[in-house]
């Protein structure tokens, strides 16, 4: 389940750069500051997905004490 949504969150972190259409998307890429909105997205990302991870282990020990 785990690689499965580390799968998942690759994937959404490549399709952008796969496309530069829009204006703002081509000054990003042509700036080079693309690679840093992708480094927050993914922080953010990791971030939510570490709350979740341990939140799944708190509620796990709780479910186990009954």
């Amino acid at each position: 389940m785990r690689k499965l949504l580390l799968m998942v969150a690759a994937v959404m972190l490549l399709v952008p750069m796969l496309r530069a259409q829009d204006p703002l998307e081509e000054y990003f890429y042509a700036s080079g500051k693309i690679r840093v909105v992708i480094a927050i997205i993914g922080l953010v990302l990791l971030g939510i997905l570490a709350y979740v991870i341990a939140l799944d282990l708190r509620v796990r020990k709780l479910e186990k004490k009954k």
